[in-house]
């Protein structure tokens, strides 16, 4: 059980930076910036798919939490955010990297995961528009009343400060809650689960991704690189995995819970189609 406590505060330590600059930025272009400025700023992402693609590619699952609130404020698209959660890397590289895999292996993966990300965000920008919001965004004021903290009414970096912490808090307990669950499960409970069955494998370890824990892409990583997971399934379980970027999502658009379903819903199936399209054609790395 401290491991399981210590691992959730590491989790959660490394989201740290992330969250703070991004609520600092948000505060200064909330404050200062004015409407037409914020207008042709979320107008202004026609390329926004492939940028988010490309630094969801870092090794952290920082930029997702990011990319989630900066999509509640309706600064980036869906089809941006969609692109960084399914080219998130999260902990698959030092993994990768730790347990000599070999690079051949590596870039395949990331290059996998990076035309996935840009391709299906570009669909979903400029072809199927499944996301036709009101235009509403989820302001940094309206997350001050609702959590009572009146932090609206402090300086730039208080206000970043105390809207970090709070996330942070509610990371950390939904962390501690799924390390706790994945502990008692066991790994080889979830290699046994998943193994190399085609179809059922990429579909099974989809839904293990998209665990908003760090613990996913680790647990995946280690059972495809034992053997014990198709390429078809381990890509299917890393593209669904987008770290904490799902709970932020959940926790900060929680007023558009239809569109955060979507987004659920379209992260999965691509996630799974993908993966089921490489075991049938088997196509292994």
């Amino acid at each position: 059980m401290a491991d399981v406590i210590l691992d959730a505060l590491l989790d959660t330590l490394k989201l740290l930076p992330f969250l703070f600059i991004t609520y600092f930025i948000l505060e200064i272009i909330e404050r200062k910036a004015e409407d037409g400025s914020l207008k042709l700023v979320r107008q202004s992402g026609a390329w926004g798919p492939v940028i988010g693609s490309v630094l969801g590619l870092v090794p952290q699952c920082g930029f997702s939490a990011s990319a989630s609130n900066l999509y509640a404020q309706r600064l980036i698209s869906a089809g941006t955010l969609l692109a960084v959660f399914l080219s998130t890397s999260d902990e698959m590289l030092p993994i990768m990297i730790s347990s000599a895999a070999a690079p051949s292996v590596i870039i395949k993966v990331l290059a996998t995961k990076l035309v996935a990300g840009i391709v299906v965000g570009l669909l979903v920008d400029k072809v199927f528009r499944f996301f036709k919001h009101s235009g509403e965004t989820v302001n940094l004021h309206e997350i001050c009343e609702q959590e009572h903290c009146h932090c609206e009414e402090r300086g730039i970096l208080v206000s970043s400060l105390l809207h970090t912490l709070q996330i942070a808090a509610f990371i950390l307990i939904i962390t501690f809650l799924l390390n706790t669950i994945i502990h008692y499960i066991g790994e080889d409970t979830l290699a046994g689960i998943i193994l190399n069955r085609p179809i059922i494998g990429p579909i099974i370890a989809a839904v293990v991704g998209l665990i908003p824990n760090c613990a996913s892409s680790i647990v995946i990583t280690e059972l495809f690189l034992s053997g014990a997971m198709s390429t078809g399934a381990m890509l299917s379980g890393l593209l669904a995995a987008s770290g904490v970027g799902l709970l932020v999502l959940f926790r900060i658009n929680k007023r558009h819970m239809a569109e955060n379903l979507k987004l659920l819903c379209v992260l999965y199936a691509a996630s799974v189609i993908i993966g089921i399209c490489f075991d049938l054609l088997r196509i292994s790395f």
